[in-house]
């Protein structure tokens, strides 16, 4: 096949050419005839800038307006002004003489991309148009990211909304004990939740859990978990029950290898008794009246989605009045500053020496406390608190 017949398969760039000579049409068609026969450029024109708006009103495929300046009704400068007005993406071209600098300056002025002096010189004329193609290419590829972003963002606007509406935001406040809990996520939406149940004999189940990983793909995971979570502590009474039939249920097909950190505990508040399964998270704090704290082991199982048939195992404490038992994730412990410094144990300890008989209170300053070590740093992992607070109000 000839290279003047060889077949260009993508859709062709139209250019709408404007001008009132009469032999310009004929003279366009033969010198690019070689483009037009492969597909490249399509031709549409137009003798006045009149004519040209009407061609652009009826299609809006115009990629390129190239237009001559002078020209009876509606001249080149006027129909540049009047395509500014029109909602399409399309560039414009003048041609014009040399020694008329003063209309090309106010084309340019009025939006024009390039220009082209008469007489046309068609190899200029093709590189120009290649030229104004690739820039009017670049800015659609633009527009349209953009476009998607704006689409993504919109999404993940509403994915978030869904996400924190499955979140508890009404806890459990009673004389003998009182709930509160919060996440914030590092991005949009996030892979850390919380959950609690007031089971019919009167305990309370608790949650907290952390997914690997971030983003869309984690809070997917997240929302998995979660719900297989509390479909198992509907159904068991054993918090390594809870744990063993979840992590099960998360390693089957699971291609992916995500993995969630995950306690689930049940407290009584008549004996005080907290039973729970640690499956690989961070160990829960238990705060004392006078201030002093301790971490709960034993951090004893692995991640949930990790290895099938792990034997996980439930343990036991007792709680007393005026203890705060602390769930969080490893977003408050490894919280970076701008000098790469851990906010660590110590701090998170020392936010409960003054001691607190308000959950709410006390999960607030957790987040002060890591906010304020890491200041404007960028936040690079969810955080999330749920605390627990048994006794009377002071």
């Amino acid at each position: 096949m000839a290279e003047d017949e060889e077949a260009v398969t993508a859709d062709p760039h139209t250019i709408l050419v404007v001008d009132d000579e009469p032999d310009l049409e004929a003279l366009v068609r033969q010198r690019m005839r070689r483009e037009i026969r492969r597909g490249v450029y399509q031709f549409e024109f137009a003798g006045n800038g009149e004519e040209a708006l009407e061609v652009l009103k009826r299609n809006d495929a115009i990629d390129i307006v190239l237009t001559d300046i002078n020209m009876p009704r509606m001249d080149g400068l006027e129909l540049l002004s009047r395509v500014g007005e029109l909602d399409q993406e399309l560039r414009s071209v003048v041609v014009s003489a040399y020694g008329d600098m003063k209309n090309i300056r106010q084309a340019m002025n009025l939006g024009a991309f390039d220009f082209v002096v008469k007489p046309v010189d068609f190899n200029d004329l093709r590189m120009t148009i290649d030229r104004t193609i690739k820039n009017l290419m670049s800015w659609r590829e633009a527009m349209d990211a953009r476009n998607r972003l704006v689409s993504i963002e919109n999404e993940l606007g509403v994915a978030k909304s869904m996400q924190q509406s499955i979140l508890p935001t009404s806890f459990v406040t009673t004389e003998s004990h009182r709930l509160y809990a919060n996440m914030v996520a590092a991005r949009e939406v996030g892979g850390d939740f919380y959950d609690f149940y007031v089971l019919p004999d009167g305990r309370i189940g608790l949650a907290i859990a952390d997914v690997s990983g971030k983003g869309v793909p984690a809070a997917l995971f997240m929302m998995v978990s979660r719900t297989l979570l509390k479909s198992a502590a509907a159904e068991r009474s054993d918090p390594a029950d809870v744990i063993r039939t979840v992590n099960d249920i998360l390693c089957v097909d699971n291609d992916s290898m995500m993995f969630v950190t995950m306690i689930y505990a049940l407290y009584d508040p008549k004996t005080h008794m907290l039973s729970y399964c640690n499956g690989g998270h961070n160990p829960m704090m238990v705060v004392h009246q006078d201030g002093d704290s301790e971490l709960v082991d034993p951090h004893d199982g692995v991640a949930l989605g990790v290895a099938s048939n792990y034997q996980y195992t439930s343990h036991q404490i007792e709680l007393h009045e005026g203890d705060t038992l602390v769930f969080y994730t490893d977003g408050v412990n490894e919280a970076e500053n701008k000098n790469e410094e851990l906010f660590g144990m110590e701090r998170f300890s020392d936010i409960f020496e003054r001691g607190y008989s308000d959950p709410r209170a006390a999960s607030e300053a957790v987040f002060e406390g890591v906010h304020s070590f890491v200041g404007d740093h960028l936040q690079s992992d969810d955080i999330t608190c749920l605390t627990l607070c048994v006794g009377p109000i002071n």
